[in-house]
């Protein structure tokens, strides 16, 4: 796909064609790391869980100690107007907060620099037939990230590390592993079903607080689907019945194939089919402006 030159962004308080926004060399998330981000889905123009979202942004910048440079009332205009030029698709907003770029490079926050504010929206990629009838294959990987998973934050070297050792291994994801526990992916939450229970890490300094996670739990709950917030081995992982992953994006996703062995059969199991149509009427919800 070619990108044109008039598809916009918005940065830093104007909205730009995406091929001539700039940022400063002096930016502290380009020299740092410096910064957090957020991705928030939107079915049919309507974005998925937006209060969720905002909230999470609102404690990644507490993590970090920075304050939200904008209201919420102005975020949805911001993403609404990038939305609007693609009507009714699904589509994905990316946005982005930095320290900004103050003139000198120093460790030190800078006494005075105004944040840098970045938001693109992108076309969702469509989930592939093949997901639903063979799932995807993870391997187990040591979590070399650092001790504060819980803030999204932009210093993303250690996932991409750990998801291109994924992707090189053949597998759509790396389960963390750390001290003998599986947290979560390199990008994604973890679930496992073990005995009809629905099992998944708790939340804490070492995994994201993920939006779709919780949506999971909220549909288990609704849908009377015994489950657990616990800490779950790697050996125990290891033999699972059933094995997911989540997140904003790339939805529930089946893992039938761990470390190059089959889980159960090898093919999507009955729960995970049972949350992912709950999953799908969400969704559907959501596309009719019910949620």
């Amino acid at each position: 796909m070619v990108l044109s030159v008039t598809e916009q962004v918005y940065l830093n308080g104007d909205f730009v064609p995406r091929l001539e926004a700039r940022i400063s060399v002096m930016d502290r998330g380009f020299l740092f790391g410096d910064g957090v981000y957020e991705v928030i889905p939107a079915y049919g123009g309507r974005l998925f869980r937006l209060e969720h979202h905002l909230d999470r942004l609102d404690s990644s910048l507490q993590g970090i100690r920075m304050s939200n440079p904008l209201s919420r009332s102005e975020w949805i205009a911001i993403m609404g107007r990038l939305l609007g030029a693609a009507p009714g698709a699904d589509q994905s907003i990316y946005l982005q907060v930095t320290r900004g770029a103050p003139p000198e490079r120093d460790h030190l926050f800078p006494e005075r620099s105004d944040p840098s504010v970045f938001v693109m929206a992108r076309a969702l990629k469509p989930r592939g037939p093949e997901i639903a009838e063979m799932g995807v294959a993870a391997i187990t990987l040591e979590d070399i990230r650092w001790d504060r998973c819980n803030v999204k934050a932009v210093t993303l070297l250690a996932n991409v590390l750990l998801r291109q050792a994924a992707d090189d291994a053949g597998a759509e994801e790396a389960i963390l592993v750390r001290q003998g526990l599986a947290l979560e992916g390199s990008s994604t939450n973890l679930f496992a079903v073990k005995g009809g229970e629905l099992i998944t890490p708790p939340k804490g300094d070492y995994l994201l607080p993920g939006i779709t996670r919780d949506l999971v739990l909220e549909l288990a709950q609704a849908d009377g689907i015994p489950y657990v917030e616990r800490d779950v081995t790697a050996s125990e992982l290891a033999d699972a019945d059933e094995i997911w992953l989540t997140s904003s994006t790339r939805q529930v996703m089946p893992v039938t194939r761990l470390n190059g062995a089959p889980i159960v059969d090898g093919l999507p199991g009955p729960l995970w089919r049972r949350i992912d149509a709950l999953y799908g009427g969400y969704k559907a919800r959501v596309r009719c402006g019910d949620l």
